[in-house]
């Protein structure tokens, strides 16, 4: 699945408490571009790489590290985060199912049911809006664990720095959890995922409302959000 009670953005936990059910957060500014901090909620024994290890034993270490940081490019500190956001989700092996994903690329992947088609055109047709505008590249992935691609939409949505990429799973009882690329974190003050993922991701919210209106109500956030100027005052509010 793609959640688990781990905090990192592309390579960034928040600075506050950690949300065990909405792993990924922004980290907070000014910071280096490029450090990878990984922080996990119950862990603290930090992550060692090894050779011949396979790639759930690596994700589960990587996802049970205490908060550390190593001058690595983006493109690595994004490999890892990604690893620990989708290939460590019940901590104790990734998921790689790339047959679950559609054949032609789409924004939005639903394998739980939880939107209709109706529901679904009109979020792609947000996200790509949002994406001409501004740039960055929001993708939703609905799922409900095990029956998840896992790690494979890493390479069908060709993630870099400036995706969200946001799961929506009630596995854990929050259903919000983001995975949300460095250059996008620059932007975007750190307390903003978790702000979101507490209001419409919260247990009580969705089972009252409904996993579809939880989910469209998180997207319509994110590109409010989206769509501010950069300043200090951006995205202070979750409407």
């Amino acid at each position: 699945m793609v959640l688990l009670p781990c905090h990192a953005l592309p390579l960034t936990p928040s600075g506050a408490a950690v949300f065990a059910f909405s792993p990924f957060y922004a980290h907070p500014r000014p910071r280096i571009p490029s450090p990878l901090h990984v922080r996990c909620s119950a862990c603290r024994t930090p992550w060692r790489a090894g050779a011949g290890r396979d790639a759930a034993s690596w994700a589960d270490d990587l996802c049970r590290a205490v908060p550390w940081k190593a001058a690595v490019s983006s493109a690595l500190a994004l490999t890892l985060s990604f690893t620990c956001f989708v290939g460590m989700v019940n901590a104790k092996a990734g998921v790689n199912k790339p047959e679950l994903l559609p054949k032609e690329f789409t924004t939005v992947i639903d394998v739980a049911g939880f939107l209709s088609p109706g529901q679904e055109n009109r979020l792609r047709q947000e996200i790509e809006d949002l994406e001409k505008e501004t740039g960055y590249k929001l993708r939703v992935l609905a799922q409900n664990y095990p029956d998840t691609p896992g790690l494979a939409i890493k390479d069908f949505w060709q993630v870099d720095d400036q995706t969200i990429v946001f799961v929506a799973d009630p596995t854990f009882g929050n259903i919000i959890n983001f995975n949300v690329g460095a250059l996008v974190d620059l932007d975007v003050p750190r307390n903003f995922w978790s702000r979101v993922s507490g209001k419409y991701g919260n247990m009580f919210y969705w089972k009252e409302k409904g996993e579809d209106a939880s989910i469209e109500a998180a997207v319509m956030a994110v590109s409010r959000c989206l769509r501010e100027p950069v300043g200090p005052s951006n995205c202070s509010e979750v409407l």
